[in-house]
């Protein structure tokens, strides 16, 4: 996936009335937390915050530009107005990338099992897995390709490649997906 770069501009100015004025000229108030918790009051371009926010997940970094210097960070939270379809405000946590960052995944699978095309019924034993790497190795998502798991067999935590930066914390020998004979 390219980068996904969103520019911004530092802003003194804070309240209901100055967020409103924002918005109506086509801007959406935010703010910018870095490692140590310092909050940086911005704002950013609608349009420009829609297109990337709509195509991200919570692992993507994105990159900021604030007043003339970049920012590796993640979309932490959006206050979203579902009446209407717009992002009234966003948080972005910038990262250094020299510290790890721990995140959980849902699994999301892919493929037909073996077993299932066999009678056999594919029984889910874990809904998400966490994982520790930099900010820059995290992947955006986890998909499990459970196409070769036949009836009796079971695809296990350790058969996960996610990558030789990536460490995954979760048990080992936990059991993702197993196939169970038809009854």
């Amino acid at each position: 996936m390219d980068q996904l770069v969103i520019d911004a501009n530092t802003r003194k100015d804070t309240g209901k009335k100055v967020a409103k004025q924002l918005r109506a000229s086509g801007r959406i108030p935010a703010v910018m937390y870095d490692e140590a918790g310092k909050a940086t009051s911005l704002d950013v371009d609608t349009a420009q915050f829609n297109k990337v926010w709509r195509s991200i997940t919570a692992t993507t970094l994105v990159t900021l530009n604030a007043d003339g210097k970049s920012y590796d960070a993640f979309i932490r939270d959006t206050e979203y107005d579902i009446k209407t379809d717009t992002v009234l405000h966003a948080d972005f946590f910038v990262v250094s990338n020299k510290k790890p960052v721990v995140r959980t995944f849902k699994l999301h699978y892919s493929g037909t099992p073996a077993g299932v095309l066999k009678g056999g019924f594919m029984v889910k034993h874990i809904p998400e897995i966490k994982v520790k790497s930099l900010p820059k190795d995290m992947p955006a998502r986890v998909t499990v390709d459970v196409s070769a798991v036949n009836i009796g067999e079971a695809l296990l935590v350790k058969d996960l490649d996610l990558g030789k930066n990536v460490t995954v914390l979760t048990n080992s020998d936990e059991k993702i997906i197993s196939i169970a004979p038809a009854r």
